[in-house]
């Protein structure tokens, strides 16, 4: 994952604006924030550093696929489902959390058989 989405998830997830994620590194803008986030720009090391900071996440999370860097045992399959989930709506997210603990919960066809 690019940095620019890397930083639209983490903003989103988070609920922080540009401005408000400006206001955590010293001598940056929300229009550079922006940027950032659209993919015009790339932060330097040390807003890298500051950015992680604010997220809350390992510095190297911001360069790399987020998942993978703080999870690196999920398999392909896990990728894309929290990829799916991450393109959803919140209401289609609580629908899918429910499909998903139930289907969970049931027991399988070869714990029946």
């Amino acid at each position: 994952m690019a940095i620019d989405q890397t930083l639209r998830l983490l903003a989103k997830a988070s609920g922080l604006t540009a401005a408000e994620i400006a206001a955590a590194i010293p001598r940056v803008g929300a229009a550079t924030v922006s940027a950032w986030m659209r993919g015009e720009k790339t932060p330097g090391r040390a807003q890298l550093d500051q950015l992680a900071r604010a997220f809350g996440v390992p510095a190297g999370a911001l360069l790399a696929t987020l998942a993978a860097t703080l999870d690196p045992a999920r398999t392909k399959g896990e990728h894309e489902l929290l990829a799916a989930y991450r393109a959803l709506g919140s209401r289609q997210q609580g629908a899918l959390l429910e499909v998903a603990r139930t289907m969970a919960q049931a027991p399988t066809r070869k714990a029946r058989e």
